[in-house]
């Protein structure tokens, strides 16, 4: 076999165990509210879950450029999208004309872009029950808001959450939403680690042991803390969004209890009063 005749049949073997991964999609969202969306849309291949995306206050899709890949490497679906006044996502106005206060605000009008997200999958039959929504700073609190009406998504991440962003609140829906929430902070942004913590105090009183997931690091927030530090650990988040429950450790035979009167379940940190205050603001 020729060297030319060689490379061919190596690079059709190459071809055929390469799998085939779709490729992402530019499509366009529409809101009931009349704005059109620029947004990308790559399908799931291995796994079933798909992770709605939205980006932080003056960022764009593009912010998640790198964690896109590792969601398609991983196998998973994604759909990245330019919240309204952000990025291609222009067409009523930019963001930073956009009123700030106010509970109907137009940051608050931003749940209806989620809502649009939702629809988008549900028309290509992907059920809420595989389906999560990720966002980091103003994203965050979005996605959070957007569970008040889709109680059935399967989670939300929150990165860089804030107890209020431009008076997007995300306490009244942590206290309905009772599926898998992932939180992740900074320690050295010591604000914002702690209404992360706060707010993950209120997830788990809702949601309960083994739904709740918090995640930190010491520097950077928002994408680049997910990028630097915590990206394997929310793809981790991503593929088993509730952990399994854990049986309390069998008792060996012949043991006898010593007066003692525990269940021999752990009571979990973030039950205690202290869990609201963490030890690292304390200094």
């Amino acid at each position: 076999m020729n060297a030319l005749k060689k490379g061919c049949f190596v690079a059709i073997l190459v071809g055929l165990l390469t799998p085939v991964f779709a490729k992402p999609q530019n499509v366009t969202l529409s809101t009931k509210d009349g704005w059109a969306l620029a947004a990308v849309y790559q399908p799931a291949t291995s796994k079933q879950t798909t992770v709605v995306l939205l980006h932080d206050l003056g960022k764009n899709k593009e912010a998640f450029a790198s964690f896109e890949k590792a969601l398609a490497k991983a196998g998973f679906g994604y759909l990245a999208l330019d919240l309204r006044g952000h990025g291609q996502s222009t067409t009523q106005g930019e963001y930073k004309t956009f009123a700030r206060e106010g509970a109907d605000n137009p940051f608050n009008q931003m749940v209806q872009d989620g809502q649009a997200a939702l629809d988008f999958l549900k028309a290509k039959k992907i059920a809420p029950e595989n389906i999560l929504l990720l966002g980091t700073g103003l994203g965050a609190n979005i996605a959070a808001k957007t569970t008040e009406k889709n109680p059935n998504v399967l989670g939300i991440g929150l990165i860089s959450p804030s107890a209020n962003i431009r008076d997007v609140l995300p306490v009244p829906a942590l206290r309905a939403y009772k599926g898998a929430v992932m939180l992740a902070a900074s320690a050295g942004d010591r604000k914002g680690f702690l209404e992360a913590s706060i707010l993950r105090n209120v997830a788990f009183l809702t949601t309960g042991e083994g739904n709740v997931t918090f995640l930190t690091a010491y520097d950077y927030t928002g994408h680049e803390l997910l990028d630097k530090y915590i990206t394997q650990s929310v793809l981790q988040w991503v593929d088993t969004p509730l952990r399994p429950e854990i049986a309390p450790d069998a008792k060996p035979a012949g043991y006898a209890d010593a007066g003692t009167t525990s269940t021999g379940v752990a009571v979990a940190p973030s039950q205690t009063e202290e869990a609201l205050v963490p030890s690292v603001l304390l200094d």
